[in-house]
């Protein structure tokens, strides 16, 4: 799926690092969301390539990437600490300075990376997301149902862990389900059901939402309290069959965390990528390069 790309790891403070790189052009650091890995990227990249390099991880606990500690209060799994092994990897291949695309638990790394590493980030791109600080200061019934692995997977240990690992595949088809035929082909879902096999994965891609539903909702309550906006140019692109684009302005909600801020809704379910993948690389080149 990523042929003249090149896999490597690499070694953080703090985890190592699965990826796969490759391409001509400025950086881009692409960060993908649960329950998948960087091969959620493959439909775009060989084009998206011929513009940019691309640096696609698998972030910490997910993929071929390492399983740290949970840490205190889930800080082993929390997204200032999985932002800085992305901003050592940059640094390790050679970027001080990059753009950011993040889909989904991706996205909110991302988002993180940009609050944390102002200095770093010259572009961020989000994928059907608005702030995990906004969603959780505005549940609804709709919120609940539609995002119901949200209050399932914070479960206390090792509930969550216990049901999925019975049947990680129809957890996996469920999850994943949703979309529209073909849209994740047979060579994809191998990989994420490779990767999700593994229990330590399940358990780390626990403590990930466990993580967003504590101790971030401190770090952002903080930058919130002082004001901290991401200042560098942003782009918003969510699903406009999801709950994203039947719930909110997704442009006005973002333009309360960040100043410079447009964006669209897409023809397409919540993995933007892989659904529309067409439309999704359109936008995201004429943002890149512009």
């Amino acid at each position: 799926m990523f042929e003249g790309f090149t896999q490597t790891t690499l070694t953080t403070s703090g985890a190592t690092i699965n990826l796969v790189k490759g391409g001509q052009g400025s950086p881009v650091l692409l960060l993908h969301g649960y329950p998948q890995t960087h091969v959620m990227w493959h439909k775009i990249a060989p084009q998206l390539a011929k513009d940019f390099f691309l640096v696609m991880p698998d972030l910490r606990g997910y993929g071929d990437s390492s399983k740290p500690a949970d840490g205190d209060n889930h800080s082993g799994y929390c997204k200032r600490a999985t932002a800085q092994d992305q901003v050592e990897v940059m640094e390790q291949l050679g970027f001080k300075q990059f753009a950011v695309v993040g889909h989904d638990r991706g996205g909110r790394v991302a988002h993180r990376l940009t609050l944390d590493h102002a200095e770093r980030v010259t572009k961020l791109a989000t994928l059907d997301i608005v702030p995990t600080h906004k969603l959780y200061n505005d549940v609804t019934k709709e919120m609940a149902s539609v995002y119901h692995h949200w209050f399932f997977l914070i479960q206390p240990a090792p509930f969550p862990e216990t049901l999925i690992s019975n049947n990680t595949e129809f957890f996996l088809n469920s999850m994943l389900g949703r979309l529209k035929p073909q849209a994740i082909t047979p060579e994809a879902f191998a990989e994420y059901l490779r990767c999700f096999s593994d229990p330590a994965t399940i358990h780390a891609t626990c403590e990930d939402y466990r993580a967003a539903a504590s101790i971030d909702l401190i770090h952002d309550q903080a930058d919130r309290d002082l004001g901290r906006k991401v200042t560098c140019p942003m782009l918003a692109l969510w699903a406009e069959k999801g709950l994203m684009h039947k719930k909110y302005d997704v442009v006005a909600v973002w333009r309360d965390y960040a100043t410079k801020v447009s964006g669209k809704a897409l023809p397409a379910g919540h993995f933007l990528p892989e659904e529309a993948p067409a439309e999704t690389l359109a936008a995201l080149r004429e943002f890149l390069l512009g």
